[in-house]
């Protein structure tokens, strides 16, 4: 998928890209562009609104159950429960077929129709670099990359946190590439 670094991206231990959007707009943007695809797709979302859309670009029959686990950890991840300070939430699965979009419907939201799967997820990354680029992904989708950082949702912004994040970096820490890579809120070291 072209332009996938426009949104929350990580590639999933086997290889498939997992895309999510970083707002209502984006997750707009996302659904539709995926459902012009001429195969279908898992989707993801939280039970609570602030969730991204996330997207594995792969046909549903070339999915694997690992890379299913490791999409709804990131889906849970960047959803609002991290910034909420949770260490659980439940993520829903559907594929493409079942989204659609009704006239007059705020942006970022969609209609889901018929059976969707629920899953528990702990909220919990690991800071690797994927295509040379720092990215926050889960335990589980972690191979033979170097695990630089594990966290978890807390209280401390982000932003408060770079000044420690640069001492355990050292020379590879890049602020901006850092700050793209991880959930919105609050965050500490696990």
């Amino acid at each position: 998928m072209k332009g996938y670094k426009r949104y929350k991206w990580f590639f999933t231990s086997s290889g498939k890209l997992v895309v999510g959007g970083k707002s209502a707009e984006q997750n707009d943007g996302l659904l539709k562009k995926i459902l012009e695809f001429d195969y279908e797709m898992y989707v993801m979302h939280t039970t609570h609104p602030g969730s991204p859309f996330c997207v594995i670009i792969s046909g549903i029959d070339k999915v694997l159950k690992k890379d299913l686990e490791e999409m709804a950890v990131f889906t849970g991840c960047f959803s609002r429960a991290w910034k909420e300070g949770k260490s659980k939430t439940e993520v829903h699965l559907f594929k493409t077929s079942q989204v659609s979009k009704d006239k007059g419907m705020k942006a970022g939201t969609w209609r889901v129709n018929g059976k969707v799967h629920k899953k528990k997820v702990e909220l919990k990354l690991c800071l690797i670099k994927q295509k040379r680029v720092f990215r926050a992904v889960p335990e589980i989708s972690v191979n033979d990359e170097k695990v630089f950082l594990r966290i978890c949702p807390g209280n401390i912004d982000k932003e408060k946190m770079m000044s420690k994040f640069k001492e355990i970096l050292g020379r590879s820490f890049k602020k901006e590439e850092i700050m793209s890579a991880l959930p919105a809120g609050g965050v500490r070291i696990c």
